[in-house]
This record gives structure tokens, C-alpha cells and sequence, in this order.
């Protein structure tokens, strides 16, 4: 590619996340933390979903420092390869100046060769990747740089975070407010719906729907290589339909007529490492169990979950619960705690939807209901918790509802009953 060619790109793009940068909102990250990450020989590579605010991050962490941007998921740059990378670098320094000392370079694992340009730019400048694939960054990367760089994870915005691009303002004794709680309530109800995707709000369902086909498209059948394409979206978008639910990989062979039940968990596989969505382990102290036990899906945002299904209570209630566990999700990436969810079921079929541990520890469990108001449906879950809790040897429990708050205590045993907004917000 020409320098100048090049140059147009880089100055294009750049007026592009300028852009974002005046429309963006805090997010809820320590910018500080990050930077200090920055300090070489390390690289930094902050990966999530597609449309996260990755690059949108990278810039903020970098506010008021000269720095250099470059995203290859450009059209522009089909036919870059790695030894462009110079004339890339004497673009930018003929745009930044010779004494540019941040590089952000997005979903630069596109072009052949670029851990070893990464490898070699970091000894003498910061650098920041971004992707939508952390397993093919990390694993190229650590094989040219052993313990040379550091991970980050960003999801779309949390339940805080949308009411703040909403212009939302909020103390947290404001949900108990009830003028404060009834607005709450109302965006709540739009966040259950719209997810965390700030381009969904401006755009609506095309919006998803061109996430979904870019992460599909982009991030797994192009790179992978996969064949059965029809197939391959048929799978991804059963598995988007029957989120919060177990599956087992021999019925969904069955279900798609596959032959091979690999082939089958390597799909999986590539759907989970683009993000799109995550697998919970039934909770076992034996590994084996834990292996060969049903497994269950959710998604990377509500945005996308499958929009065929009535809104019952009961789909309502799965939707909330994707929810609290993007959330608790969304907390182990932020505050960097290394933290385990599993979800339990007995032997009896007595199910909690979340076991959060904490090393060996069990250190709490939860379960999502939308209403506790029937009262065989307060007594399934009220049971299930005690159940867990003394299996588990766990006391610290916990229901999510929509609506409804209070305490329970059961054999000396205390249930805590928070609202989904109290917990969103973590004010319990």
C-alpha cells in the first residue's frame, strides 16, 4: 500500500473515534489502572464483543497524550500486509510527529505477521491492541512475547452505565425513592430489552442484527474457515434462542444431525471465543461430574437473544437472569477478582441458578426469579437455596426479582430479597 494511502485511512478513522470521544460516557473502568499497564515492555490488549467501546476505551485511557490509531476492520485495508507495516509507521509519523509514544492498533490480528511488528514496537513504545478474539491475541502473542503482555476484558454497558448515556442521574439511595425508583424502573425495563449496546438505542433491531452477522461473519466463518456456513448459523442462532437454559452436546447433535459430536463442540468453541456467548458448568467437587454434566448458555448481550418467544413472565425471567450473570461477569472483569460461577442442580432436579466461588470457597449463592408472588414458585426457590446452602456449606444467599425486596430467615438460615435494580446498581 502507498504512504499516502495509508495516511488518508489514518486521519479518516481518527476524525471517526474523535467523534465517539465527544459523544462517549464514563464507563465504569479504572482509566488510571489501565495506563499504568501501559508501562513497556508490555503490551495491553483490551478484547470483547464487537461494538463493546474497546477502541472507544483505548483513546479515553490515552486522554491528553499523542497518540497513534489504526483499525484494519476497514475496507480500505484489504490488502494490507506485513510488510506495510513501515510504511504504516512512517505514516504516522509523518501525521503524530517522530516522538509519538502510543499505538492503537484494532483487530490488528487480521494481518499475518503482526505479533512480531507488535513484538518488536513495544521495546520502545506503548501499545494497545484491541480485538474480538482474546484466545488467537493471547495465544499468538505468547509465543513471541512469554509474560509481555496483559489482559483486559470489556463488555457492553452495565445496567449504571446505560442510565448514564440515558443522561440519568442517580444517588444510590435513590432506588428507594419512589418518585427516583418508578424512572429507574422504566429504563430498567428498556435495559431487560435493549442490552448493553449503545448502537442498539440510536438504531434499533438492525442494529443487533448487524452485530450478530459481523461477529458470525467476521470473527468465525471467515477466520475458521467454516464450511456448512447455512449450518453453522442455524446452531448459533438455536443456541441465542434457548439461552438460561442447559443443553448436552449429544441432543443438540441430534437435533442438527451431525455426525461428529466434535466438530459440534468446536462451533461452540468458536462462538464462545468471539464472545458471542458463554458456557456455565453445572458446580461439582468432582471434575469428572462436572464434565460430562449439561451445560447452559447465555448470551454476551439481551440485544441479541432470540426475539421469537412471547413475552411471558417466564421469558422474562430468563432474560433477567442472562442479565445478573453478564453481571457478575462484568464485575470479575473489573475488579479483577478471581472468581468462579457455576450454576447448581441436585440430584433431584432442585436448581440455583448462580454458585459464586471464590478459590475453594463457596461464597454465595443466587437465585433469579421474576416474581415471588405464587407461592408454590417462592417455595421451589426458597427450597432449592437451603438445599445449596447446605451442600455447598454456604450461607450467604440471595434471590433476584424484578420488583420485589425483603429477608426470609428459614431454620436460622437468612435469605436476602433484592430487586434487579439493587443489584445492578449494588445497593443491597
Amino acid at each position: 500500500m502507498e504512504i499516502n494511502q495509508l495516511k488518508t485511512v489514518i486521519l479518516d478513522q481518527r476524525e471517526e473515534i474523535e467523534l465517539q470521544l465527544k459523544t462517549s460516557i464514563k464507563r465504569d473502568v479504572d482509566l488510571v489502572k489501565i495506563k499504568k499497564y501501559l508501562s513497556h515492555p508490555n503490551i495491553l490488549i483490551i478484547s470483547g464483543v464487537r461494538r463493546c467501546g474497546k477502541s472507544t476505551l483505548a483513546a479515553m485511557a490515552l486522554e491528553g497524550e499523542n497518540f497513534a490509531h489504526i483499525n484494519f476492520d476497514d475496507n480500505e485495508l484489504l490488502n494490507f500486509k506485513d510488510q506495510d507495516f513501515n510504511k504504516l509507521m512512517q505514516a504516522f509519523y509523518e501525521i503524530y510527529g517522530s516522538d509519538v509514544e502510543y499505538f492503537i492498533f484494532d483487530e490488528i490480528q487480521n494481518i499475518p505477521g503482526w505479533e512480531l511488528f507488535a513484538a518488536k514496537l513495544r521495546r520502545t513504545k506503548k501499545v494497545i491492541i484491541t480485538g474480538s478474539n482474546a484466545n488467537l491475541l493471547s495465544m499468538e502473542l505468547s509465543t513471541h512475547l512469554t509474560g509481555r503482555h496483559i489482559d483486559y476484558y470489556l463488555m457492553p454497558f452495565s445496567f449504571a452505565e446505560y442510565l448514564r448515556y440515558q443522561g440519568v442521574n442517580y444517588k444510590p439511595n435513590d432506588i428507594f425513592v419512589t418518585k427516583k425508583k418508578a424512572q429507574i424502573n422504566q429504563h430498567l425495563n428498556q435495559y431487560i430489552k435493549l442490552g448493553g449496546f449503545p448502537e442498539v438505542y440510536k438504531f434499533g433491531d438492525v442494529m443487533a442484527e448487524n452485530i450478530f452477522d459481523d461477529i458470525i461473519n467476521k470473527d468465525v466463518l471467515i477466520r475458521k474457515q467454516i464450511k456448512y456456513k447455512a449450518e453453522f448459523k442455524k446452531i448459533a442462532a438455536y443456541l441465542l434462542a434457548n439461552y438460561s437454559q442447559e443443553f448436552t452436546y449429544s441432543k443438540l447433535k441430534n437435533v442438527f444431525d451431525i455426525k461428529n459430536v466434535q466438530t459440534l463442540k468446536n462451533y461452540i468453541e468458536y462462538l464462545r471465543e468471539s464472545y458471542l456467548i458463554f458456557i456455565l458448568e453445572r458446580f461439582s467437587y468432582k471434575l469428572k461430574q462436572q464434565i460430562i454434566a449439561p451445560k447452559k448458555i447465555y448470551a454476551i448481550d439481551n440485544a441479541l437473544l432470540g426475539k421469537t418467544s412471547a413475552e411471558f413472565s417466564d421469558n422474562i425471567g430468563k432474560k433477567i437472569e442472562n442479565i445478573v450473570f453478564l453481571e457478575l461477569m462484568r464485575r470479575e472483569a473489573r475488579d479483577g477478582e478471581k472468581k468462579t460461577i457455576f450454576y447448581f442442580q441436585d440430584h433431584a432436579g432442585r436448581e440455583v441458578d448462580f454458585v459464586v466461588k471464590n478459590g475453594k470457597k463457596v461464597a454465595k449463592l443466587i437465585q433469579v426469579a421474576y416474581s415471588l408472588a405464587q407461592i408454590k414458585t417462592k417455595e421451589r426457590e426458597l427450597a432449592s437455596l437451603l438445599i445449596a446452602s447446605e451442600q455447598l456449606t454456604c450461607d450467604n444467599l440471595c434471590i433476584v426479582t424484578m420488583e420485589e425486596e425483603g429477608n426470609e430467615e428459614i431454620d436460622g438460615k437468612k435469605i436476602k430479597i433484592i430487586s434487579l435494580s439493587q443489584f445492578l446498581l449494588d445497593v443491597e
